[in-house]
């Protein structure tokens, strides 16, 4: 049990159904709203799409990490994402991912430890098993 209670952030509401998170560190904020399919506008990411794109963010990080330390050379690393709602009760029932990797000083071995360290990632190993994680990493090598 925590004894000393530290924030890393403050998250504060607003109407109409929008939250501000701010970082207490860096002063960075970042704003979501509802979806449209739940009552809300729309406007920008929803909580659900800031767990999806957390996930992604966290492969992406610590692939990243691992790369640094075994040096090779990530040249570029985009990801696109969508996630799929479930009801009864609502909750994300799938994120899906195509992660594009270019790689330098890097071999088809420690391309998959990359992938392997990738999807072993903090938040991966937080989600319910019940929530698909349809992650597909391309490797692509440059000289």
């Amino acid at each position: 049990m925590q004894t000393d209670f530290s924030p890393n952030y403050s998250i504060e509401y607003s109407h109409p159904l929008r939250t501000s998170s701010t970082h207490l560190k860096s002063g960075n904020t970042i704003i979501t709203d509802a979806p449209t399919d739940n009552h809300g506008m729309g406007n920008g990411f929803s909580p659900t799409d800031m767990l999806s794109s957390s996930l992604v963010s966290c492969i992406m990080t610590i692939m990243g990490i691992a790369a640094d330390r075994d040096g090779i050379d990530i040249v570029s690393m985009k990801a696109e994402v969508a996630k799929e709602m479930a009801a009864n009760p609502r909750r994300v029932a799938a994120v899906t991912a195509h992660i594009e990797v270019e790689l330098k000083n890097a071999t088809d071995e420690s391309a998959e430890r990359l992938r392997r360290i990738g999807l072993a990632c903090p938040v991966a190993r937080s989600l319910s098993p019940d929530l698909a994680q349809n992650i597909h990493i391309n490797f692509h090598y440059t000289s």
